[in-house]
């Protein structure tokens, strides 16, 4: 693969529905582990970095989390879901291009493809991990149903027919979040110490 500096110890493809909280819980993960050992892969950020090239858009707005991106997002995923269909592990490959950190976080899988891309690539690394909280909560943190986006296969698309290794209830009445990523964090540093050794 093009860029790609070595090959990761452990892969992490986190999914969940919109404001379940998937960049809270990726980014204590990263912050837990060291930016020296874990990285953030972010699907959709090649993906508005090439929608904002092609349409003239304000790409720093595209990625924060304001208005100007909910503006566009409906026709984003219109554009972004054409692209896969001629190639489904464009996004995954770009996201991928010079991550040589042993844990990669892939903060914001969507679809099967994007779980697949990795699986294939990475089958003996990949595990899944789904973030989930209730509509309730999510309307707290600002999520209103909307039309062509929350029921688009970008949010729909990994809903049913995946066994996650790893679920995450991201709840107030839940147990703690630190609770809940022990494992995985553990497994996360097993990952990390065996590709030092290997590399040494």
């Amino acid at each position: 693969m093009e860029d790609r500096v070595s090959e990761p110890s452990l892969v992490l493809v986190f999914s969940g529905k919109r404001k379940s909280g998937k960049d809270y819980v990726t980014e204590l993960i990263q912050k837990r582990l060291g930016s020296d050992v874990c990285c953030i892969l972010r699907l959709s950020g090649p993906l508005k970095e090439q929608y904002a090239q092609e349409h003239g858009l304000d790409l720093d707005q595209l990625m924060g989390p304001g208005p100007y991106k909910e503006q566009y997002r409906a026709d984003m995923i219109r554009w972004g879901e054409s692209r896969r269909r001629q190639d489904p592990g464009l996004f995954c490959r770009l996201a991928s291009r010079g991550a040589h950190q042993p844990v990669w976080v892939v903060s914001d899988a969507r679809r099967l493809s994007d779980l697949q891309w990795f699986q294939a690539e990475f089958p003996q690394q990949t595990q899944s991990v789904r973030v989930q909280s209730s509509e309730n909560t999510r309307s707290q943190r600002g999520w209103s149903f909307t039309a062509g986006v929350d029921d688009a296969e970008s949010e729909c698309g990994l809903d049913s027919g995946v066994e996650f290794d790893w679920n995450v209830i991201n709840e107030a009445d839940a147990p703690s979040l630190d609770e809940q990523l022990r494992p995985i964090l553990q497994l996360a540093e097993e990952a990390a110490s065996s590709s030092s050794v290997n590399r040494n």
